[in-house]
């Protein structure tokens, strides 16, 4: 059987990171966290105040990696999943040029809570600490994030395994 390539998308706070490991434990195959390879790369060297130019390039480097990464396990016969972002719709439809383009089965996820959920998870997690936890998410990143989501169109939810993560 072929590896699919999975890929999870939802706003900021909606569980994405716990349902991509909770998937990988249960299904068997490798999960690709942004946020970890950013905390663990350029953690240390963030600035403060967060400036978005210096992160989205930092990003892109990542997003590069995990891909070449995940396209030799892939390769090896192992599925993935990942969760990169993919906060606009432009950013989901290239993930799925990549895919058509080179030649993966890929199987979208979409995770969504209610707003308020997903904000008072996010103090949580910045406060605990725990598994979810890579980069603090202050509630200005928040509403930042908030403003950059485009939530999917109906076209883009048709075949994707849909969660509401409450």
């Amino acid at each position: 059987m072929a590896a699919t390539l999975h890929v999870i998308f939802g706003p900021c706070g909606a569980g994405k990171t716990t349902y991509a490991h909770t998937f990988a434990l249960r299904e068997g195959v490798v999960a690709f966290i942004l946020d970890d390879w950013m905390a663990r790369l350029f953690g240390p060297d963030i600035p403060e105040p967060i400036e978005y130019r210096w992160m989205l390039e930092r990003v892109g480097r990542c997003e590069a990696q995990i891909w070449s990464t995940a396209a030799a396990v892939m390769a090896a016969g192992t599925s993935v999943i990942f969760d990169i972002g993919l906060m606009r719709r432009s950013d989901r439809a290239r993930v799925r040029e990549i895919a058509e383009g080179a030649g993966l089965a890929l199987q979208f996820h979409f995770v969504d809570a209610p707003q308020e959920v997903r904000r008072a998870r996010v103090v949580g997690r910045n406060t605990i600490r725990g598994e979810s936890f890579a980069i603090e998410v202050s509630p200005e990143m928040f509403e930042f994030i908030e403003g950059v989501y485009e939530a999917p169109e109906p076209d883009e939810l048709t075949g994707a395994i849909v969660s509401d993560s409450r």
